[in-house]
């Protein structure tokens, strides 16, 4: 395959730049849109120059695309995956990547079935400082993560753990190569329904520590990651995407001195990082960097710890037990 036909389903504040990107990636070939809102889904394909589609059998049908970036609100994912993946349709869906994860367990069997490419939308796991500690991280004994910012009514489906949360859960999963052994959260709902605070520890079985505290309420926008390991200290910035190593050595006549350190490294887009993983690895037919799997992983993470912020009040979820 040497151009993947892409498609997106979804285009409001963040499929469009999904679409946007796809149109500049080398390999990639955007075949439509979709949306269910006509001014806005007409609005952004003239702007991209491809064609426009409010119904989603009508573009799988007429365009017949290799893969589909899925960006429509959670609680629509599990339903348009199916029906593209049953088209034989690669798949990148947007986290959580299910509202459930009976779901995720059943588009893996789909994926595998059919041979298909199933990526979660992770978009941290790009930013290049996280790939650039990703080298540098071998024993993580505590993580703390603060993913702060003002109000913003653009997300009211779910709370800060499945919007926010499940980012550094995500990432912290990875960094910690270790089975979790207890979890623990709090949350208050203060501007909507859903949590709009929320603060959560991970104990890991090898005896690491995570913290993780996230806000939709807070007038400072915070987004860092801080890594204690024996030797030394990692402090990543999401947004400026620079990375600060904390560290002493022996110095002569002066004793243990700190070391402050500031890795050089390029930095990029973390969303045309992913989409370009995601077109390479449906040209190739390999794993990508963030699979279902881990998709799956975080949901149940984060649904474990839902429960212990509102109870076991969760509506129809039946999420299987970590």
């Amino acid at each position: 395959m040497n151009t993947v036909r892409v498609g997106v389903v979804g285009v409001g504040h963040l499929g469009v730049h999904h679409a946007r990107v796809y149109t500049e990636i080398l390999g990639a070939n955007l075949v439509g849109v979709v949306d269910i809102d006509e001014d806005r889904v007409h609005d952004v394909a003239e702007n991209l120059g491809v064609r426009a589609y409010t119904d989603l059998d009508k573009f799988l049908d007429e365009t017949k695309p290799d893969a589909l970036s899925i960006v429509v609100p959670t609680v629509k994912h599990f339903e348009v995956a199916r029906k593209a993946m049953e088209r034989g349709v690669n798949l990148l869906i947007e986290k959580p990547v299910t509202a459930v994860t009976e779901e995720a367990e059943e588009l893996l069997h789909m994926a595998s079935d059919r041979n298909l490419v199933l990526q979660v939308g992770h978009i941290e796991r790009f930013n290049s400082a996280v790939q650039q500690i990703r080298e540098m991280v071998s024993d993580p004994i505590f993580i703390q993560s603060r993913r702060m910012g003002p109000f913003s009514s653009r997300i009211a489906d779910v709370g800060v753990v499945l919007d926010l949360m499940i980012h550094d859960v995500d990432i912290i999963l990875s960094l910690v190569r270790s089975e979790i052994a207890d979890i623990s959260a709090m949350g208050r709902c203060v501007r909507t329904d859903h949590e709009d605070i929320a603060s959560a520890q991970i104990q890991f079985a090898n005896g690491a520590i995570a913290h993780i505290l996230v806000s939709r309420v807070t007038e400072k926008r915070v987004r860092t990651l801080e890594i204690t390991e024996p030797e030394r200290y990692l402090m990543v910035n999401y947004e400026t995407q620079d990375v600060t190593l904390h560290h002493c050595v022996q110095s002569p006549g002066r004793g243990m001195v700190e070391v402050v350190e500031h890795p050089v490294f390029p930095k990029r887009e973390p969303l045309k990082l992913e989409l370009q993983d995601f077109v390479r690895c449906v040209r190739e037919g390999v794993e990508p960097l963030v699979s279902l799997r881990d998709g799956k992983r975080a949901l149940e993470v984060c649904v474990a710890m839902l429960r212990q912020i509102h109870g076991d009040g969760l509506g129809s979820d039946k999420t299987a037990a970590i």
